[in-house]
């Protein structure tokens, strides 16, 4: 999933990371001939990427950001409460994930971008990418809720 690059840091050894607006960091390396970014080579070149857009792989995979914090969370939700905007196609803003919680029953989850059609139930969560559609059907008795994830220093 292309991610827009918001920030650059260092490692211990010197490589750039890129922070994309997701929140997850990746390495950006130039390493000729199989990875061509001659750009990593200055700060000034850096600098002039920001807003450009990288695969994000840790998306594609669902991954949320290590460092993100809970910052807030829904009501319990039924299988007669679910508001309908759940039920339809719908997305988080840029930079907040989310979980989705299921405590009792089964509801299944899309996200068609990422080709995901599953069943949650407890103990399986459901994670949504920022900005990325998706959907819920309940399947039967269900009760869950959902929370929202950020990076810390949002607070």
């Amino acid at each position: 999933m292309e991610r827009a690059i918001t920030a650059f840091e260092v490692d211990n050894e010197g490589e750039p990371i890129a922070i994309l607006d997701c929140g997850h960091p990746q390495h950006v390396r130039h390493k000729p001939p199989f990875i061509n970014r001659p750009w990593v080579t200055s700060e000034e070149e850096r600098k002039s990427m920001i807003g450009k857009k990288l695969n994000c792989v840790r998306c594609d995979n669902q991954e949320s950001p290590a460092s993100f914090v809970a910052y807030k969370r829904t009501a319990e939700f039924t299988e007669t409460t679910v508001p309908d905007a759940l039920r339809k196609d719908h997305s988080t803003k840029a930079g907040v994930w989310a979980k989705i919680n299921v405590l009792e029953g089964k509801l299944r989850y899309r996200v068609p971008a990422l080709k995901v059609d599953m069943e949650l139930f407890p103990g399986k969560l459901g994670i949504v990418v920022p900005e990325v559609l998706h959907n819920v059907e309940p399947l039967g008795t269900v009760r869950f809720f959902v929370e929202f994830y950020r990076t810390p220093d949002k607070q």
